[in-house]
């Protein structure tokens, strides 16, 4: 390139001699130029440039300030920089950086430090930023091709620049030279003219040598060493010139007017002061109130944030909070801004600093106030709601937990609540179970001290089970009633699951396990900055010892109730009047007197007068805290099968939690709690069936059944309550309710081979025991006294005295009764019961089958004798004395009528058949045939009695006494009547002749004669022992 070309182009500032279009940057970098052009009069020397020639806007002079690089930028305020829009690749590739990266997605348009670091010529490019983008996908042999091209360009650039030097060297000294001698005339105005130096120092300071200039720092260093220079100065300047010198006595020229500016300024001051503060005060007040309309946003935060903390509005609060945070970060980028840039803020800037801090500062202690009051109300959120409707309120702890991490803090809040949630049950599991203990044995006490219900009315409760069409009817009475709601009550508040503790822990531990597989996290914030993301996961101790009370609750609540069943009564009670402090200061009060907060009338009493224990009457009772005294059977069997179904399940639910089902020993725990529980109801039940079957005999009130009249409702009744019993008690031994569901665990063992033995035992005694008092019951005489309306059950009735108001007065005929009775016992009502134990506890009653009916057998035997006995007795004694009278033998030789004996011995049996046939008709048949063969023992007896030997008339008249009776009672002859009627015969034959035999074999057809014409006398008499016709 020539130097005419080089010229050319540095002239017009354009890379060719050929352009092909106009430079567009000279259109956006001239523009503002040219409009300042075209908004000033364009007069003289100007105009007359702008119209020289059509591209004078390439020209640029040594003295034009614009810049010289095509493509330059100006900043805002309007200065130039030399860093351009665009370029193309160093490396030698594409013509355009920008287009590059905008391809790529950056704003490097829109952010100018950001593009200025991928510019060559911006003293901000980073070559490892522009090789990751603009080359992030090229070869290491393009690297290299880029590499030789770089180098190439900067030693074509090098050359360019020396050229320029070599070209300009002239002008630069020239220009240099004259800047100097400026500088030096100016500050020695007013100096007197310096005496005349030597030719060569003369010569030496005004030679001007490439080397000297090169060497120079600065042009003013250089004009201290000129001819020009002060220090050959010797006398002083004349003070009118000397004080506007460029020197520093002179404060650079400006001394001479120094004065009078100070005085106008003085002036100015006093005229004007008050006018331009006042207007100087508005400027700032309008400042100020502009400011504070722009940051009515920030003035609003504080309230806006109070307002949703007194509404509980923890959404709306996280909103104002992030939107106070925000605020303050844009004024401390504000600040940092201005002290990173050195420069001042401005006045709108400073007001919202001011504004910002004084809001961010209101803020921190609302939200420092509140975090505090969220941390209490954690340590007693509740949970595990029983019903839906409770959900809101029962899940707050959720809201807490998610506000404070949204808030930012320090501790961790799921782990706080979780061990704040840990201490409440455990101290709301301790707190319930003592004061629930309390409250029961202060019943219990009360109801043992008072007196026993009635007979009646326990007799009453006895025959409930008997009455299915009255099912109204009380099973116990309201006291004890009342004592068995507040023990299951009590009972249910822990372990009902969900309303219950063992739900509020069954509840926690879902909760904390949610936690523990970090499902629940999944929904909590992260906090400001994620600073609570850390908050998020538990630490593997943590979670151990989380394990560990769970687990502890779980034992907590089996000992209570386990001690509860196990131990005998309580005899501290003090703690109604006196109750324990919390063990931790948080612990809310509903955790203390849980679930009997409220003072009940039933539980107040003088703390100098509590009720006293109970007494010591060796009941079974007495040994069990969870029987209510004087409780019966049927009612027993009803609450215990609840409180039984209520522990199965409870253990149940606790074994399928993850951490007890991985632990043996809790495991076994629960199945002793269990079984223990068990055992004790089993014993306490058995206790009190033998107690009520020891008084079961007042139940008989002789009512006679309905469908048959030979029976009494007290089989009934005792086969109604036996079955009761029997299943209530298989109910308890195995607790099939629990056992029996389809999600079960195993904590409901076999009964062991001694409980059922037990039952068994007791099974039997109750039988015995049952029908020994019937039959001695029934055996009473007849008494006006009514011990169901006078008497108690405050003991055992072993000693039976007095009847029922409405029993027959007649002694044989309740004894008729009984023996139905025993017969339907014996027959259809023990096998039954027998048969229903075998399959209730899936045990043979083989040999007690055999005992029992044996033990029924003689007590029906000694009954029949009770009764028939003493009619035995009177049918001897008749039969005796007629025999062994003198005026037995006829004093005929031919008798033809019976002795007197014969006929008040069968009038008497008329009467007893009559009286079981209107009494107990199954009874007849056995009642008349054991008093015909007594009659034919007390025959042979009497005969025996008899010390004389019998003639012929005797051996007649005993003949037709004996065969009249006989032909009688034909109907209810026995095998044994038929063997005793042939000794009767065989001792009067020993008693008598030959001769004497020999005749009544003669006399016989006529004594045959003889008893049918008796027989037919006596028809209407003893017709009711004739055999009855059934009509066909």
């Amino acid at each position: 390139m020539t130097t005419h070309e080089h010229t050319l182009l540095n002239h017009y500032n354009i890379t060719t001699l050929f352009p092909t279009a106009w430079p567009a940057e000279k259109d956006e970098s001239d523009a503002s130029e040219d409009e300042q052009l075209r908004s000033k009069p364009q007069t003289g020397r100007l105009a007359h440039q702008r119209s020289n020639s059509r591209y004078s806007v390439l020209a640029r002079s040594t003295s034009d300030r614009r810049s010289l690089v095509p493509g330059s930028e100006k900043t805002g305020d309007g200065l130039e920089n030399l860093v351009q829009k665009d370029e193309p690749d160093p490396l030698g590739g594409p013509d355009s950086v920008v287009r590059i990266l905008r391809h790529k997605g950056l704003p490097v348009e829109e952010d100018q430090r950001l593009r200025n670091r991928f510019l060559l010529s911006s003293t901000t490019f980073s070559p490892t930023l522009y090789l990751s983008q603009v080359h992030s996908n090229a070869s290491t042999e393009s690297l290299l091709q880029g590499l030789d091209f770089l180098s190439r360009s900067i030693d074509q650039k090098s050359a360019s620049l020396k050229v320029l030097v070599e070209s300009n060297f002239e002008r630069f000294v020239r220009a240099k030279t004259t800047i100097d001698n400026v500088y030096a005339e100016m500050r020695n105005q007013g100096a007197e003219t310096p005496p005349p130096q030597r030719p060569r120092a003369h010569s030496r300071a005004h030679s001007h040598s490439r080397i000297a200039s090169k060497g120079s720092a600065h042009f003013r260093n250089t004009s201290g060493q000129g001819p020009f220079s002060p220090r050959g100065i010797d006398k002083p300047l004349p003070s009118d010139k000397k004080k506007h010198a460029l020197s520093k006595e002179s404060e650079y020229g400006v001394q001479g007017i120094k004065g009078p500016l100070s005085e106008v300024a003085v002036k100015a001051e006093e005229i004007w002061g008050p006018a331009l503060g006042g207007r100087e005060r508005e400027e700032s007040l309008r400042t100020a109130v502009a400011s504070i309309e722009k940051s009515s946003g920030i003035l609003e935060v504080d309230a806006a944030i109070g307002s949703c903390i007194k509404r509980k509005k923890y959404d709306e609060l996280v909103v104002e909070y992030k939107r106070a945070r925000q605020y303050a970060e844009d004024a401390r980028a504000i600040a940092n801004g201005a002290s990173s840039g050195q420069c001042p803020l401005t006045e709108p800037e400073l007001y919202q600093i001011v504004i910002t801090g004084r809001m961010w500062s209101d803020v921190e202690t609302q939200i420092d106030d509140f975090k505090r009051d969220t941390w209490r109300r954690l340590t007693n959120a509740e949970a595990s709601p029983p019903t839906a409707a409770a959900r809101s309120v029962a899940d707050e702890h959720m809201a807490l937990i998610n506000v404070l991490l949204e808030l930012g803090v320090q501790d961790n809040p799921i782990w706080f609540w979780l061990l704040s949630r840990y201490d409440h049950l455990k101290n709301k599991i301790i707190a319930s179970f003592e004061r629930s203990r309390v409250e029961i044995e202060i019943l219990r006490r009360r109801l043992a001290n008072a007196d026993p219900p009635p007979t009646a009315t326990a007799v009453a409760h006895l025959k409930r089970p008997g009455t299915s069409h009255d099912r109204t009817q009380p099973i116990d009475s309201p006291s004890i009633i009342e004592l068995w709601e507040l023990i299951y009550g009590s009972l249910n508040n822990l372990l009902a699951a969900p309303e219950g503790l063992l739900g509020e822990i069954i509840d926690f531990w879902e909760r904390a396990q949610a936690f523990l597989d970090g499902s629940m996290q999944a929904t909590l914030p992260v906090g400001p900055d994620g600073q609570s993301r850390k908050h998020h996961r538990l630490s593997t101790e943590g979670v151990r010892e989380l394990q560990k009370g769970v687990v502890e609750l779980i034992e907590i609540l089996r000992g209570s109730v386990f001690s509860f069943f196990a131990d005998p009564p309580i005899e501290d009670v003090s703690m109604l009047y006196s109750p324990l402090p919390p063990t931790t200061p948080s612990t809310p009060k509903s955790a203390i007197f849980a679930p009997y907060a409220h003072q009940d009338s039933r539980f107040k009493f003088d703390a100098s007068n509590p009720p006293p224990p109970s007494p010591r009457t060796g009941e079974a009772w007495q040994a069990f805290a969870f029987w209510p005294p004087y409780a019966n059977t049927v009612g027993g069997v009803e609450y215990l099968e609840k409180l039984l179904n209520l522990v199965g399940a409870a253990a149940s639910e606790l074994a399928r939690l993850p951490s007890v089902s991985s632990s043996s020993t809790v495991q076994r725990s629960l199945k002793a709690l269990v079984a223990g529980t068990r055992e004790r109801c089993s014993k306490a039940l058995m206790a009190a069936w033998i107690r009520d079957v020891e008084m079961f005999h007042l139940v008989e009130n002789w009512e006679r059944a309905g469908d048959r009249r030979d029976l009494t409702k007290m089989p009934a009744y005792f086969l109604a309550f036996e079955y009761t019993v029997l299943s209530g008690l298989q109910k308890i031994v195995y607790i099939p309710d629990v056992a029996n569901r389809a999600n079960a665990t195993d904590v409901v063992t076999a009964p062991p081979a001694e409980l059922l033995k037990d039952v068994r035992r007791h099974f039997e005694k109750t039988l015995y025991t049952a029908l020994s008092d019937m039959v001695r019951y029934s055996e009473m005489a007849s008494s006006p006294k009514n011990p169901q309306q006078s008497g108690t059950v405050s003991s055992p009735p072993r000693t039976i005295t007095g009847a029922v108001s409405g029993a027959p007065q007649s002694r044989e005929i309740r004894l008729l009764l009984t023996m139905g009775n025993m017969q339907l016992f014996r027959t259809d009502l023990v096998p039954q019961l027998v048969a229903q134990f075998e399959t209730n506890f899936s045990h043979k009653l083989t040999e007690e089958a055999k005992t029992i009916k044996v033990a029924l057998g003689q007590i029906e035997d000694k009954l029949f004798k009770s009764y028939a006995g003493p009619f035995a007795r009177d049918l001897a004694s008749m039969i005796h004395s007629g025999i062994t009278s003198s005026s037995w033998v006829p004093t005929t030789d031919r008798p033809t009528e019976l002795r007197p004996y014969v006929y008040e011995a069968l009038l008497l049996l008329v009467n007893i058949h009559t009286e079981v046939t209107t009494t107990a008709p199954p009874l007849l048949v056995p009642v008349i045939s054991y008093l015909f063969e007594q009659i034919v023992l007390a025959f042979l007896a009497a005969f025996r009695a008899r010390t004389e030997r019998y003639t012929l008339a005797a051996l007649m008249q005993a003949t037709l006494d004996v065969e009249f009776v006989a032909s009688i009672l034909s109907q209810y002859t026995t095998a044994k009547a038929s063997e005793l009627q042939s000794e009767v015969y065989q001792e009067l034959d020993q008693r008598t002749d030959n001769s004497a035999r020999m005749r009544l074999q003669n006399e016989l057809p006529e004594m045959r004669a003889i008893l049918k014409k008796l027989r037919d006398g006596t028809r209407g008499e003893f017709m009711c022992f004739k055999k009855q016709r059934t009509p066909k």
